[in-house]
């Protein structure tokens, strides 16, 4: 039983309603795709909407008599906008034919893995041969199963230094020399990291930690798309599953200079979210990698 159901609002079901969900989802689906794999099996993905832009999707593979056969299922949040427009490389789980997608955005400084939304589109591309596609963009979203509301530091240092545009064109710029092999940038964003520790060190006995750190992401855990966010909410809607009756938030975030929604059971979380407050909570990180229209076959 997947534990992130009930970020999309299926926090009762059991096991024979599941069984009954996934076939359903293959039957009466709102979106499919299909590809060969490298093995010429066939391979298929099912998507059924259970309410706006929240769902679940079947994939699995398609025998010699043309029968589906069920691998594996999981929830899905349809994000909004660009996350990111950086080059992602994908790697297929050990234990099963899903995937990973790995984005290493400068503005982060480190390397975001998240679990590939639509992965037959990079299939299909692997399988005639035309990987690497350049010019992808990224939309990430999340669904968390226990969050907390943070209220805004009003007027807090922190936020000041987060929208100082100045000081993100330039640690970009060094993120890009450093990711070049520049050995002066290397060093120049380790003297900033120094003296920021030693600044944080300072206020930290002063003032509350959420103060001084107004968003982040950082792994979570031992699986590698887990994560533990504190993000600025800049929307929230609040949506219904059509089949459990049950309500969902989708939050719509700023995290560390992204922007992504996560979706999240009204029963999971603690306070009253609005644009300004802040949700802090550990996310699965699910991504949909956007390929350029010719090479776009995704569900």
């Amino acid at each position: 039983m997947h534990k992130f159901l009930r970020a999309v609002g299926f926090s009762k079901i059991n096991r024979d309603e599941i069984k009954d969900l996934v076939l359903q989802s293959v039957k009466k689906n709102d979106s499919r795709g299909y590809t060969m794999s490298l093995d010429d099996v066939m391979l298929a993905e099912f998507s059924r909407d259970v309410g706006e832009n929240i769902g679940i999707t079947a994939a699995g593979t398609f025998s010699e008599d043309d029968l589906f056969h069920t691998d594996y299922y999981f929830p899905y949040l349809k994000g909004t906008g660009i996350t990111s427009t950086e080059d992602v490389s994908v790697e297929r789980h050990a234990a099963r034919d899903s995937y990973a997608g790995i984005c290493d955005d400068v503005r982060l400084g480190m390397s975001l893995i998240f679990y590939v939304q639509n992965k037959i589109p990079y299939i299909n591309a692997q399988v005639s041969g035309r990987l690497p596609i350049k010019g992808t963009t990224l939309t990430l979203a999340g669904l968390s199963i226990k969050g907390m509301i943070i209220m805004p530091s009003g007027g807090s240092e922190g936020r000041k230094d987060m929208t100082d545009e100045a000081s993100k064109v330039e640690r970009i710029r060094l993120m890009q020399k450093a990711r070049g092999g520049d050995e002066d940038a290397i060093e120049e964003l380790t003297m900033k990291e120094m003296d920021l520790f030693s600044e944080v060190s300072k206020r930290i006995s002063r003032e509350d930690l959420y103060s001084i750190v107004y968003t982040s992401i950082m792994p979570y855990g031992v699986e590698c798309d887990h994560y533990n966010v504190i993000g600025e909410i800049v929307k929230v809607r609040r949506i219904l599953n059509n089949i459990s009756k049950e309500e969902v938030y989708i939050l719509t975030l700023f995290v560390n200079d992204l922007t992504f929604d996560v979706a999240i059971n009204i029963m999971d979380l603690l306070g009253e979210p609005k644009p300004g407050r802040r949700f802090k909570g550990i996310v699965w990180l699910q991504g949909r990698i956007n390929y350029p229209s010719d090479d776009d076959e995704a569900l």
